[in-house]
């Protein structure tokens, strides 16, 4: 497994100037060509989001009043409540709103066609299935992750590639508060 802490991951500033991004991984790594790729935004400003054609997206409050993601004719979200995922089709061109202000969101992408992902909030123990890849981002309380048992606090997490033969074996929630987002990126059938 691999740890991160979102606080110290390098910030990538939006090239309409209305966010940032803090990528967690972007697997196969050192391609162009995304298989998967899990990342942090932090959305400062409303306006047009980047369209992902043949991309799948998941997008989850993380902090925040809200952000409203619309596109003409198709839907108009409003994710208001933390830890609750929307998914929609990246080929979308979208328009994000932001009522009450900046918002940080949790961005699970996925190549149609060769991957899927599911996302939940967890309150207990995530066991990695063999063969998948995924990311565990802790929203409260503290969990334990990977073979060296590292202890893990809000705003940081693990993520493990479906190549890896032993992504590390459990995360594990240590306190009665601990609430996570969990991530689960299949292989399509």
């Amino acid at each position: 497994m691999h740890h991160f802490d979102v606080e110290t991951l390098p910030a990538g500033r939006w090239r309409n100037g209305g966010g940032a991004t803090r990528e967690i991984t972007s697997q196969p790594a050192g391609t162009d060509g995304f298989g998967w790729r899990a990342s942090v935004a932090d959305i400062d400003r409303g306006g047009p989001f980047s369209a992902f054609p043949d991309v799948d997206r998941t997008l989850t409050l993380l902090a925040g009043d809200g952000v409203r993601l619309s596109c003409a004719g198709v839907f108009d979200q409003l994710l208001t409540r933390a830890g609750e995922p929307f998914a929609f089709s990246g080929d979308l061109a979208l328009t994000a709103e932001l009522p009450g202000g900046a918002c940080r969101v949790l961005n699970i992408m996925v190549r149609r066609g060769h991957r899927t992902a599911r996302v939940d909030q967890v309150v207990g123990t995530v066991v990695p299935p063999a063969g998948h890849a995924g990311v565990v981002y802790v929203l409260r309380g503290r969990w334990q992750a990977g073979a060296d048992g590292r202890v893990l606090a809000s705003g940081q997490g693990v993520w493990w590639d479906g190549a890896d033969h032993a992504p590390g074996g459990p995360v594990v929630a240590l306190t009665p508060d601990a609430a996570a987002l969990w991530a689960d990126i299949a292989p399509a059938v």
